[in-house]
């Protein structure tokens, strides 16, 4: 592998995470440069338009309409936006900043927003039942995120099995039972169409019990007649998961298509509602995704040699 750029950019953001070279593999640095890769384009194009306006001198309040103008237009989002373009009036008030001021000033702002943010770091637990409910609608990549879930559970040394409780969807519960044999993982599912969603979980949590099971993941349905139809399945699919699994480690997880900007907001908003969630999946961030549940699709997870993620909740 070549020292590139993106060689050396992935090290430096595994080592500032407090990892030790030995603890790094090839393959979450292959990840990373990949990622990198594929936001390359989006990145780019915030930030030559950033630097048109800024570069024309020093920074004005004219500039400064420009750059909020920029920043919604970029879906950064309405409340941080007002954050950062007030960070900026205030420090005009103090100085002119000169171009390369501006713009080191603006990545200032923008560290001080995600320092801000607390990281919290999960794994499922040794020696208890873990259950991990997937939740999130149809295309965003819960199939292919439960696949690489479970992939990574069996080579981080759990018992792992998957719950096809997408039980509304065509081909749902073959398309998961490819990735239940791709991993070696057990997948309980209902011959029969349209069945109870919630019948199967229990079976599985059942299943789970007398097996041993460290990390049940739960497929869940992403689209119904409505939304109220689908939020109440999700509804009873977690009171039998509280009720039979008491002892049980639960997870509340919602896959979120990254393409989609403020408007996963609003997703998490519903699906907290019915499902509790505890944290966040994002998929497709390398833009490579096939979508709609295909094998082949891709959801961007870190590809690691252990089962560990973490995400912000601010």
């Amino acid at each position: 592998m070549a020292l590139d750029e993106g060689f050396l950019w992935s090290t430096e953001i595994l080592a500032a995470q407090g990892r030790r070279p030995e603890d790094i593999s090839i393959e979450e640095i292959t990840w990373l440069q990949k990622l990198r890769q594929g936001l390359t384009k989006t990145r780019r194009g915030l930030i030559n338009q950033l630097r048109a306006v800024v570069g024309q001198g020093p920074l004005n309040q004219e500039a400064v309409l420009e750059i909020e103008a920029l920043l919604l237009q970029a879906d950064v989002g309405v409340e941080a936006t007002d954050y950062i373009i007030e960070a900026l009036q205030a420090r005009l008030r103090q100085e002119a900043l000169p171009p390369e001021a501006a713009i080191a000033y603006l990545k200032q702002i923008l560290r001080q927003m995600f320092d801000q943010s607390h990281t919290l770091t999960f794994a499922p637990q040794k020696e208890v039942l873990n259950i991990w409910l997937i939740t999130g609608v149809n295309g965003a990549g819960k199939t292919t995120t439960i696949g690489k879930i479970a992939h990574i559970a069996q080579k981080s040394g759990y018992r792992c099995m998957i719950a096809a409780a997408d039980t509304f969807r065509a081909a749902a519960v073959e398309q998961i039972k490819v990735w239940g044999q791709r991993s070696g993982v057990d997948v309980i599912a209902n011959p029969g169409q349209n069945t109870d969603p919630a019948a199967v979980v229990y079976d599985a949590i059942t299943a789970a019990q007398s097996r041993g099971i460290d990390l049940l993941l739960v497929d869940t349905a992403g689209r119904l007649q409505n939304k109220k139809n689908l939020m109440d399945e999700l509804s009873k699919i977690r009171r039998i998961i509280d009720k039979k699994a008491t002892n049980a480690v639960v997870e509340s997880l919602l896959v979120l298509d990254s393409t989609l900007g403020q408007n996963g907001l609003r997703q998490a908003e519903v699906f907290s509602e019915a499902a509790r969630l505890s944290g966040v999946v994002l998929t497709k961030l390398d833009g490579t995704a096939n979508g709609g549940g295909s094998p082949r699709g891709r959801a961007t997870i870190g590809a690691t040699d252990s089962l560990h993620w973490s995400w912000r909740r601010n």
